[in-house]
């Protein structure tokens, strides 16, 4: 008896909630769709990347995507027009190789998120790992960078990788594509002598062969895996338990995602495509590539795409040039190799993700084409990661992620004053921007730096103190 006047009662005060606010609804002023969800940047210079710059042109968003470019543009009724003259309208630029959402502050174990244990982890997804609250995400996109690929690490397989919008209230909410590719790091195949390593020659060599022995078996048991559930699904054969592991290489195996292979080295790269060639997969990526620009006749030949490192480092050995990293998109770029180009995308990087678009001026000023160098961070990012028709240039039909900006947005003096992520303008405020203003007005002494706005008032004693903020 009394269980069910509980229940009765709870029904009714769930029912009286709902019809309370429904009325307060009901009561809400109702906004234009066309105010709320078309803008138009009119008046500024609009580079649109794969096509010509327009002077004095205009970008409508509509709904999330770029409804026109062009110079003769009529702004739809009800649009909210926002005046560009005298700025430089862009598409975002893309990280193609990053941990944001995954780590935070690294030395806090438990604001890291980013690496898994164990050799083989297929069935990591870097979409479900996200923290949209990342105080580092907002540092990045006011620099103009609106989407990034997040990459999980552990293992020589280390799970799948998305791409994800730099806004959001929820992982579902910022992921564009999911999953991008399957990744493999491949192991150092020689010794490593440094400070940080305190293993021998031996046991070096015998982890190195461990973890290639363990990475070809794991692709011939996801291959004998899916040949028994086609079986299965055929008829004729009995059932077989399903692994997540094995499940999540599938796509890899029939080519609807690449292979996305961290090797820099030669030695590397050279024993990567001979396990392309051994497992015959039917897309492939190469990560990192420092010495890529050595087998670029065969990459070409092969269509695989390399997302350069990072143009802003040293070289590896000793005896190389010192610009060796700066100018390795320029040598794929004259033999034709499809690249991007990133930022090394470590979690220790991670804090500075914002200065992408500074690793692409580098790799300008040694060799490659100011154009080109603009494309490796936006449109060519986005066709590597095969989302060419979505992301990267200001083109009809496309996502609206879009930024202003006060020049070009390679040069370190360029202010991006304001970023649209998929049509939406985001806010420009950071923690950063946060702690500047705190502390810029906090009290200040007689001697003091002066800041613009204050005046310096003589107390009765003859000491100064500032005012007027």
């Amino acid at each position: 008896m009394n269980r069910a006047h509980r229940s009765f009662g709870r029904g009714v005060n769930l029912s009286a909630a709902i019809a309370s606010l429904a009325w307060l609804s009901a009561g809400l002023p109702a906004k234009s769709a066309a105010a709320v969800e078309s803008i138009v940047l009119a008046g500024g210079t609009v580079h649109p990347v794969s096509g010509p710059v327009i002077e004095n042109g205009m970008v409508v968003m509509r709904n999330g995507r770029i409804e026109a470019v062009g110079d003769k543009l009529v702004a739809p009724a009800g649009a909210t027009v926002v005046s560009c003259k005298g700025r430089h309208v862009y598409p975002g630029m893309i990280s193609p190789l990053s941990t944001l959402g995954l780590t935070e502050v690294g030395s806090v174990l438990g604001t890291n998120d980013w690496q898994e244990t164990g050799r083989v982890n297929p069935d990591v997804r870097a979409e479900v790992q996200i923290n949209p609250e990342s105080d580092l995400l907002p540092v990045t996109r006011v620099n103009g960078i609106t989407s990034t690929l997040v990459v999980p690490r552990g293992g020589v397989i280390a799970g799948t990788s998305a791409l994800v919008h730099l806004d959001g209230w929820t992982a579902e909410d910022m992921t564009v594509r999911a999953p991008v590719g399957l990744h493999v790091f491949w192991p150092a195949m020689t010794p490593v002598h440094a400070w940080f390593e305190t293993r021998s020659d031996e046991e070096q060599r015998r982890e190195r062969d461990a973890a290639l022995d363990t990475l070809a078996r794991a692709f011939d048991d996801a291959r004998a895996y899916w040949k028994a559930r086609d079986a299965e699904q055929k008829g004729g054969a009995p059932r077989h338990d399903r692994d997540v592991k094995w499940d999540a290489l599938g796509k890899a195996l029939r080519g609807e995602i690449p292979v996305l292979i961290h090797a820099s080295a030669l030695n590397q790269i050279r024993a990567a495509l001979r396990l392309v060639d051994e497992q015959k997969f039917p897309k492939v990526v190469l990560v990192g590539g420092d010495d890529s620009w050595r087998v670029a006749e065969e990459l070409k030949a092969r269509n695989i795409a390399v997302i350069c490192g990072p143009t802003l480092e040293l070289p590896a050995r000793r005896d190389e040039p010192y610009d060796e990293a700066m100018a390795l998109p320029a040598k794929l770029a004259a033999a034709g190799v499809r690249f991007c180009i990133s930022d090394g995308g470590g979690p220790f990087t991670a804090p500075n993700a914002r200065n992408l678009p500074y690793h692409a001026s580098m790799a300008a000023a040694y060799g490659l084409p100011k154009e080109e160098a603009l494309k490796a961070v936006t449109l060519y990012a986005a066709q590597v990661l095969g989302v060419g028709d979505r992301l990267g240039s200001l083109e009809a039909g496309k996502i609206a992620d879009v930024i202003v900006t006060t020049g070009d947005p390679l040069e370190i003096t360029t202010t991006v004053e304001q970023v649209y992520i998929g049509g939406k303008a985001v806010s420009m405020e950071t923690r950063q921007t946060r702690l500047f203003h705190k502390y810029e007005s906090r009290p200040r002494g007689p001697n003091s730096r002066k800041v613009a706005g204050e005046v310096k008032e003589t107390n009765h004693d003859g000491s100064g103190s500032a005012s007027g903020r």
